[in-house]
């Protein structure tokens, strides 16, 4: 951001004066309403002494009034109040107008810079957060800057309008009475200013809350086999009934504390017009007040009674903007550690050759998840990553794409180092399929062809063959628009696996990345992929991190990984013959997958032979 390092508050501004031209415009006609607002007892006054010209005939010791003045005269001020107050109406509609067409705009610029920041940070940023605070961010927070903008900077200069030409001019008229009624406007204006802030820390409460309830009723609506399964209805009833009550409590906290307020605040104001009543009659009396001015005085008091009292709420506008700016530009300030150089080209044609040179990382800068690995694999290579949880194999194959950076060492695909290269060009080169499958809420087809929407249904199907999906996409009635519910909730763990290898193989990248891809799927399914994958591999460097034996036996090369460096590499056999930590890894784990996985595939060479015969 241009303005960094400024005070929130001149930052929202300068957001708002982007749109300069809804800004002097929404002021112009704001000061017209003021005025118009603010002429209108001036001319009720002006028809009582003028028009009226009210006077005191005493006839026989009885006192009468009458009235000596000229009924044009009412008539025309009479008129020019309807006049005022319907081109009031057409100026302050036109104001509420600009005010939320400006206000609307900062919160879309605002939501959609929030949004652009996002996808621009590294991984390491969404690492330390969490997703419903920056939901809120984006949603609650820009909110709050929208009513700053509308509500606060635009309505402010409303209310200091008002209370200073208005008061003004009743000092000017009258300072005895003009200054005993300008007296009650600080205590009206701070009362309410100090119940609008120790009111928002309690909504702020009430807020939570109602997010908190909001996460148990989801918990318990997404989670309901498990609540079923363990009989723990009433457990969760209690839950959602505690969390209930102590919302109705906070809530209720503050319909009391605004119980008292309201009428407080009435009851000043009224004491206020009293006061000024009984000292201008005073005046009139004494002969240094006309009736009309009274009356006058009477109408600014009615009129200035909710901006005044509206003084606390911008103020809490003010302190609600001031967080919630902070906690916006937090993210919009946001440095992230993977930066695209500003004189990086885009990743020449090549075949697929990755170097890491004495790489090593840290997510903390302290302790190193990769320490001391080199690496090469070259064109049409497959490369098996093994060890045990946390061992930093995933971590490895992040950095290929640059989703965080080397804190040492290199990493080059085809002799270029990938810090010196476009992001863009860089991902689109390789392909990933990782652990946690994500499906967006569209259909089949839609997700396959994510990375290329312009792939055509020929395209789709292929890649969908490939990944042993096709058959049954098919099976479904609405075929490829089948629709996907929530992050794949309406398909299979297995069958959400093989969307996204379909959808990675769409995108024929030169490098592959499959981080335990086919863990989700049974020793059959993986025996499909695997036939597939064989000839989609040839001609691209390939990184596998499996837990399956078939997958590590045919790779090129096994690295294992403990504590993230590589303890041993080689090939499956030569591993064995070292009686190593490899073995001990196979022996634990993976001789049961070598026996499952015979049965496995005599099972689908049966199948083929009986599909051969009855092709005969």
């Amino acid at each position: 951001m241009g303005n960094r390092g400024a005070p929130v508050h001149l930052r929202l501004t300068a957001q708002a004066l982007q749109y300069r031209g809804l800004l002097i415009l929404a002021m112009f006609v704001l000061v017209g309403a003021s005025l118009l607002t603010i002429i209108t007892p001036a001319l009720a006054g002006f028809a009582i002494d003028t028009g009226l010209d009210v006077v005191s005939i005493s006839s026989g010791g009885v006192e009468t009034s009458a009235a000596q003045g000229d009924m044009n005269t009412v008539m025309a001020a009479v008129g020019l109040l309807v006049a005022a107050a319907l081109l009031r109406g057409g100026f302050v509609y036109v104001q509420t107008y600009l005010s939320e067409a400006i206000s609307q705009r900062v919160a879309r610029d605002l939501r959609n810079m929030v949004y652009d920041r996002l996808q621009r940070l590294s991984f390491a940023y969404h690492d330390r957060s969490e997703v419903g605070e920056i939901m809120q961010r984006a949603t609650g927070d820009v909110e709050g800057v929208r009513f700053f903008v509308s509500m606060g900077v635009i309505r402010l200069v409303y209310v200091l309008i008002l209370i200073v030409v208005s008061y003004g001019i009743m000092v000017a008229i009258n300072p005895k009475v003009g200054l005993i009624a300008l007296a009650f406007v600080p205590p009206v204006a701070i009362q309410s200013a100090w119940v609008s802030l120790r009111m928002r820390p309690v909504w702020l409460r009430v807020q939570e809350m109602q997010g908190e309830m909001g996460t148990i009723l989801q918990e318990n609506l997404t989670g309901q086999r498990v609540v079923k399964a363990f009989s723990r209805q009433e457990f969760e009833q209690e839950k959602f009934d505690g969390k209930v009550e102590e919302l109705f409590d906070w809530s209720y906290s503050t319909s009391k504390f605004q119980a008292f307020n309201e009428p407080f605040l009435m009851s000043v104001w009224l004491l206020s017009a009293a006061v000024v009543f009984w000292v201008g009659v005073e005046e009139i009396i004494a002969g240094r007040m006309l009736p009309g001015e009274l009356a006058a005085f009477q109408l600014w008091l009615t009129l200035l009674q909710v901006p005044v009292r509206s003084v606390g709420f911008i103020v809490n506008i003010f302190a609600r903007a001031h967080s919630a700016g902070t906690r916006l530009y937090e993210i919009l300030d946001a440095e992230s550690p993977v930066q695209e150089r500003p004189d990086a080209i885009p990743l020449p044609p090549g075949p697929g050759h990755v170097v890491f040179n004495e790489v090593a990382f840290s997510y903390d800068g302290e302790s190193n998840q990769v320490d001391n690995l080199t690496v090469e694999a070259r064109p049409g290579q497959t490369i098996a990553l093994l060890g045990p949880t946390g061992s930093g194999k995933t971590t490895v194959v992040n950095l290929l794409p640059r989703f965080y950076d080397a804190s040492r060492g290199s990493v080059t695909i085809d002799g270029r180092d990938v810090r010196d290269v476009t992001l863009d060009s860089l991902r689109d080169a390789i392909g990933l399929v990782q652990q946690d499958v994500f499906l967006f809420s569209a259909t089949i087809r839609e997700n396959i062809a994510y990375g290329r929407p312009d792939a055509s249904d020929e395209e789709v199907e292929a890649a969908a063959r490939a990944a042993r999906i096709h058959d049954f996409i098919m099976s479904q009635p609405d075929g490829y628009d089948t629709w996907v519910g929530e992050r794949g909730s309406t398909l299979s763990g297995g069958q959400r696996q093989r969307v996204a290898i379909a959808r990675t193989l769409l995108l024929n990248p030169r490098v592959l990345v499959f981080d335990d891809s086919t863990a989700a799927v049974d020793m059959r399914t993986e025996f499909q992929i695997q036939e597939a994958l064989r000839n989609l591999m040839e001609g691209r460097t390939t990184f596998v991190i499996a837990q399956r034996l078939r997958t590590v036996k045919e790779a090129d090369l096994i690295l294992v990984m403990k504590d993230g460096e590589v303890v041993e590499r080689g090939q499956h056999e030569a591993l064995l013959a070292r009686d190593g930590f490899y073995r001990r890894i196979y022996d634990l784990e993976l001789r049961d997958q070598e026996e499952a996985a015979a049965d496995v595939a005599a099972a689908e060479l049966d199948r083929e032979r009986g599909r051969a015969e009855a092709d005969r």
